[in-house]
């Protein structure tokens, strides 16, 4: 478990936190106290997190055998990845506001519900209207959860060490990247595609049960309606923020899309190799959220701007090694690394700019990442069509590079604040 007291005060030197946010956030983003207990309940994060994307992404490695059985063609079947993804994005913006007078581990535990709900109809779906409602259950639990885990974090762990809580929490994502798509293909071969999404309705039961037994009572906090959406982005650096946000995921998401033909078509990588350097990529993701906790600590600007620095050098020496095996590899676990960093950074700078309304602020960031996640799909779509994988590497890695170099020079996140940990103490009994 990690050591509450290890972690160095933080980003000190940085820019202080708008007027009147200090008091705001005293009120409302202090902490059940760094307890063994507390940590648990993080941990119970990392696992709905797991569950989630895990159950996000099985589709993609089971796409032809679902194809296949429900008498669709694959591109139909891809659709039930785009409803998830819009229904989470809708449900990002307007869970705040509809569940704003309900305590919050009733309202997470209700996502975990959702989860087991969804994978079973999936699991159990003999038409693709059928399929498509688990998918929008499960897109309405992904957005409501992303949007509440972070002020979640927020209220287990002391400030000083938000950065770690979230870093483990993120693991889950890594960890589901991992299994969804070589574990989830390989599984789908034994056992069928149904099977394997009765498994990831196993895995959301555990999580209720998990979240039951270790997650405080969380009574709401903040004003959470439509009009703090607003007033939100127009708070000092907001705006500029989230556009830097979107800017990062989306040059991501062109590179990543399509980077299965660029390991064939450039650097000559088999079928099954691709797998292989997939696996790498999200093995080295689960090294970068943890990587990513400590770099914070030091500077969250520094961590916000190098990470995508990094990808973008990554993308363009793929270029440049004109298909050259092992480099290319190393390039991408690398990549993979810097991304893993890049929510947990970015979930911080929400904890930094908007600490008296983490919840909006987060499903401010939510709605960023679902919107980047599919421009990057579509521009790195229309790049592919016209220049090839070569030229969507080129484009997307100086993408990347100059948001890089524009986050240096602007952004000021705010310093992490130093609350009373005492002051919600109450909240455990």
């Amino acid at each position: 478990m990690p050591n509450p007291q290890s972690d160095p005060a933080t980003d000190q030197s940085e820019n202080a936190a708008p007027p009147g946010a200090l008091a705001t956030a005293t009120s409302n983003t202090t902490t059940t106290a760094s307890t063994p207990t507390a940590w648990w309940a993080v941990l119970s994060m990392t696992l709905g997190v797991f569950g989630l994307v895990t159950a996000e992404f099985l589709p993609i490695s089971l796409l032809t055998p679902i194809a296949d059985d429900l008498h669709i063609t694959e591109g139909l079947a891809g659709q039930a990845i785009s409803a998830t993804a819009l229904f989470a994005l809708i449900t990002s913006l307007l869970i705040a506001t509809v569940t704003r007078r309900f305590d919050r581990r009733t309202v997470l535990l209700s996502f975990s519900v959702l989860l087991v709900i969804s994978s079973i109809m999936v699991a159990m779906a003999q038409s693709f209207s059928f399929l498509l409602l688990g998918r929008v259950l499960l897109g309405i639990a992904l957005g409501g959860f992303w949007t509440m885990s972070t002020a979640t974090i927020m209220r287990l762990v002391p400030p000083q060490h938000i950065p770690r809580g979230l870093a483990i929490m993120y693991s889950g994502v890594s960890a589901a990247t991992v299994f969804a798509a070589p574990v989830g293909s390989y599984l789908g071969d034994i056992i069928s595609w149904r099977a394997v999404f009765l498994l990831a309705a196993g895995i959301g039961a555990i999580t209720f049960v998990t979240q039951l037994a270790t997650l405080p009572s969380l009574p709401p906090r903040g004003r959470a309606t439509l009009r703090v959406l607003v007033d939100l982005v127009k708070r000092p650096g907001m705006k500029f923020g989230l556009f830097s946000l979107v800017l990062i995921i989306t040059g991501h998401f062109a590179l990543f899309t399509y980077v299965r033909p660029f390991l064939e078509n450039v650097t000559g990588v088999a079928t099954a190799g691709v797998s292989g350097v997939l696996l790498g990529f999200g093995l080295a993701n689960f090294a970068g959220t943890y990587l990513a906790g400590t770099l914070i600590s030091r500077s969250l600007r520094m961590t916000i701007a190098l990470m995508p620095m990094i990808m973008g050098l990554c993308a363009i020496a793929m270029v440049t090694l004109d298909g050259a095996l092992t480099p290319t590899v190393i390039l991408v676990a690398i990549w993979g690394m810097a991304f893993g960093g890049v929510p947990v950074a970015w979930s911080t700078w929400i904890t930094r700019t908007v600490p008296d309304e983490a919840e909006s602020g987060g499903g401010l960031v939510v709605a960023g990442f679902q919107t980047a996640i599919a421009s990057g799909a579509v521009i790195g779509g229309l790049l592919f069509d016209f220049v090839g994988s070569l030229g969507v590497f080129t484009i997307g890695g100086l993408t990347l590079i100059a948001a890089a170099l524009v986050v240096t020079a602007v952004l000021r996140p705010a310093p992490a604040q130093e609350l009373d940990p005492e002051l919600d103490l109450a909240e455990q009994s």
